[in-house]
């Protein structure tokens, strides 16, 4: 019997042990950081590089080039970070080593310079390859003897999970918009560091749980009495030739698509055929031998092995086409609620808004922060060193949830008169359309233009009165947006465009000409936390459904997911439809669509991992389970390609083309897996 997980269960906190709850912390302060980081990266580098809140100015389409191979590489370090851990370290030390790199990217990022971005993201990836398979390791380690106990605590600790997107978004998000990109980086870094603190710290829990496995006799080939003895299929010399070959491909691949794009160095040039750029070429040669490698390796199974490895390889096929889709969240989305969406709010909208969002955030961290009293209660004498670090994050978190809801409940709008002068031009249709470009002391105003007076609503937590001059600058390109520049925000505005050596540093003198109601411009953040706030109130009722006896079928349940994620997006095409220039969408369109897309989730992600388990013989887990992450690799990558098209496409034709796309795709994919129903049910071989 093993001591330590008999300790670890007589000090229970609702039921688990005090240990989980540790864990618990643990990933949600990591996904608070990484989250927080996610929701920022792209909506940074797209933003104007002189403006209210000045970015990088990069393309759509070189944003989601890198923050495609940035999440691309995420699913597929983890597989290195594991084989590390049951080799070398242990998964404690492994969680400790991550979350300690992963410190020091969110360190270097919040810089903001070039190369301490590319430091930063590199430091993450290999910091999450340490940290993601190894904590829930740990728990699987925890619960040995009591496996009747691990599907809640599993479900517990997916609560950390989403609980740390759900706050990091909000949080980071908030700062960095209202304040300053840096301010939004670094509270992500701080969070990564006081959660390896607080894991640190409480190592004495644990025992020798997580540590270094010992080479243990006894559990080796343990095999039921009957139980069919599965054939060996070890690895050829072609086998490890084509993953060599295969692995040099997508890891080329993944580097080379962001740098072709960003420092036009492309590794690829050699491999154009007919028009169609090298790097794909070889992507596509890539993927012709990685067919070949698992077909021949699934054909030298047993049949009943055969069949259900080729079922694995279907479910794993549909996976990246909804991952392709969802993960829109991250960069096509972020942009569309950017610079599409009407996220202004006045007068008793506003206060509603302010209200529910108030509740919807204190509501929770209020359950959160009475979880870390029962802990403290059972753990204190254990482990004081992280409990007092946990109490010193539940502060600093209080403190500022306060002091946002204070400067929502405070911000003013007010009409401001500026000056500009019009642009006359056609659209795609043929009709005349009328732009203003708003005058600052540089801008030369061309001979012969019609110079007019514009307003425009700010809204700030600062008293003005009718009359005040202000100076503002344009939070956008399209010059629909503006806010206004206090002495700080003025010097860096001034500073950026002597630096970029730009002839106009865009700050326009204006005058308060009325004080309107309270006001609450919501963050392009603030929609992304839909998706954790979604999972909170919808995985139970899922769940339960899952459990009843009308649970469908896996192939159904992943043409449910498929085709209610395309019923997201055919919202989002129905809202666009006809928006053009500076016209703007319901934020209830994006509301919806966060909606259906994580029901969507919640049909297809959770079963796929199961079915990993189910059809997957137990010595090959792990290595499928790679498979898996490798799947859900490609979708992050294709979907940030295929976001990073929303201005081209646009262009081109309308925002509302662009989500048709996203709509049909995943459609198709669903209708396809439903009538695959009968082949996978017979290649399944019983397996429900």
């Amino acid at each position: 019997m093993n001591t330590d997980i008999d300790n670890l269960f007589k000090d229970k906190v609702l039921g688990h042990p005090g240990g989980l709850f540790v864990l618990f912390f643990t990933e949600m302060w990591e996904r608070f950081s990484f989250y927080g980081m996610r929701v920022l990266l792209v909506n940074f580098l797209t933003m104007a590089a002189i403006g209210y809140n000045p970015g990088w100015e990069w393309s759509a389409e070189n944003a989601g080039a890198l923050f495609g191979t940035y999440a691309m590489l995420l699913y597929i370090t983890p597989i290195i970070g594991g084989i590390i851990a049951d080799k070398l370290t242990g998964y404690r030390w492994a969680v400790i080593i991550g979350a300690i790199i992963m410190t020091l990217g969110h360190a270097s990022m919040a810089l903001e310079t070039e190369l301490s971005l590319y430091v930063g993201l590199a430091l993450l990836v290999i910091g999450t390859g340490f940290f993601k398979p190894n904590i829930t390791s740990i728990i699987s380690e925890m619960y040995k003897g009591n496996e009747e106990k691990k599907d809640g605590a599993y479900t517990i600790f997916y609560m950390g999970v989403n609980a740390g997107a759900f706050f990091g978004m909000m949080l980071c998000g908030y700062l960095a918009e209202k304040i300053g990109w840096s301010y939004g980086f670094g509270l992500a870094g701080i969070f990564m560091f006081l959660g390896t603190l607080q894991f640190w710290f409480s190592g004495n829990l644990f025992g020798k749980i997580g540590a270094k496995p010992a080479k243990d006799k006894e559990n080796e080939a343990e095999r039921k009495e009957g139980e069919e003895v599965e054939k060996q299929n070890p690895f050829t010399t072609l086998d490890k030739v084509l993953i060599i070959i295969c692995s040099a491909i997508g890891l080329g691949y993944a580097i080379n698509d962001p740098m072709s794009k960003i420092a036009g160095v492309d590794i690829f040039s050699a491999f154009e055929i007919g028009g169609m750029q090298g790097q794909y070429v070889a992507v596509l040669f890539g993927l012709f031998l990685f067919l070949i490698l698992v077909i021949g390796r699934i054909l030298r199974y047993a049949p009943v092995i055969r069949d259900r490895m080729f079922a694995f390889i279907i479910f794993a096929f549909f996976t990246v086409f909804f991952w392709l889709s969802f993960e829109q969240g991250a960069s096509s989305l972020v942009l569309f609620a950017r610079d599409n969406v009407d996220r202004a709010l006045t007068g008793n909208s506003a206060i509603i808004f302010n209200i529910v969002n108030t509740l919807l955030t204190v509501i929770p961290l209020i359950i959160i922060s009475w979880v870390l009293y029962l802990l403290w209660k059972k753990t204190f004498y254990k482990i004081p060193g992280s409990n007092i670090v946990l109490v010193v994050c539940f502060l600093f978190m209080w403190a500022l949830v306060g002091w946002m809801i204070q400067r929502d409940f405070n911000t003013v709008a007010y009409d401001v008169t500026y000056q500009a002068f019009e642009t006359r031009g056609q659209d795609k249709e043929g009709n005349e359309t009328i732009t203003y470009r708003a005058i600052s002391e540089q801008t030369i105003v061309p001979d012969g233009a019609n110079v007019v007076d514009r307003k425009v609503s700010i809204a700030e937590p600062i008293t003005f009165q009718v009359g005040d001059k202000v100076n503002i600058i344009a939070k956008n390109n399209e010059e629909t947006a503006f806010g206004y520049l206090d002495d700080d925000r003025m010097e860096l505005s001034m500073a950026n465009a002597e630096q970029l050596e730009k002839d106009d540093h865009r700050i326009i003198s204006a005058s308060i000409t009325e004080v309107k109601d309270n006001q609450v411009e919501i963050t392009v953040s603030w929609f992304s936390i839909l998706n954790s706030f979604f999972i909170i109130v919808f995985a139970s009722l899922f769940s339960k459904w899952w459990e009843s006896k009308y649970n469908p079928s896996a192939a159904t349940k992943y043409a449910l997911g498929l085709i209610i994620m395309s019923i997201g997006f055919g919202l989002l095409a129905w809202g666009a439809n006809g928006v053009s220039g500076t016209m703007k969408v319901s934020m209830i369109w994006l509301i919806l669509a966060y909606l259906f897309h994580t029901l969507g989730e919640l049909c297809l992600s959770p079963v796929g991992l199961s079915y990993v388990s189910k059809l997957v013989p137990a010595r090959m887990i792990a290595l499928m389970f790679g498979m898996w992450y490798l799947a859900i690799a490609i979708g992050n990558k294709l979907a940030a390609v295929l976001g990073g098209q929303i201005e081209n496409i646009t262009k081109e034709y309308n925002l509302s083309t662009f989500f048709l796309i996203f709509t049909i795709v995943p459609a198709v994919a669903g209708v396809l897996v439903f009538f695959l129903n009968p082949v996978l049910k017979k290649l399944m071989h019983g397996v429900k």
